[in-house]
């Protein structure tokens, strides 16, 4: 069993606790502490913080100059590219 810590919260952030532990009760259709509240909570904050490749979708504002150039460089290495041997 983990080591218990008390810590104060004011009757506000225990209400929304509170609500977040019901809703994740009535989502996880079973009993949900305010401890496991609280890491839900966190562990969305968290993931937050990763950095997925989608997040970078739309970053960058690119011209039709810089798209016909990167498109004429992808062709042309494709010309070039050739499959490898396939051993039997």
């Amino acid at each position: 069993m983990t080591e218990a810590k008390t810590i104060k919260i004011s009757k506000e952030t225990y209400a929304k606790l509170s609500e977040v532990a019901g809703e994740l009760q009535m989502r996880l259709k079973r009993p949900v502490s305010l401890d496991e509240a609280m890491r839900y909570l966190l562990s969305l904050k968290l993931r937050e913080k990763s950095v997925r490749i989608t997040d970078l979708a739309g970053s960058w504002d690119m011209s039709d100059e810089e798209w016909t150039e990167i498109k004429a460089s992808l062709t042309e290495a494709w010309k070039k590219w050739k499959p490898p041997e396939i051993k039997s």
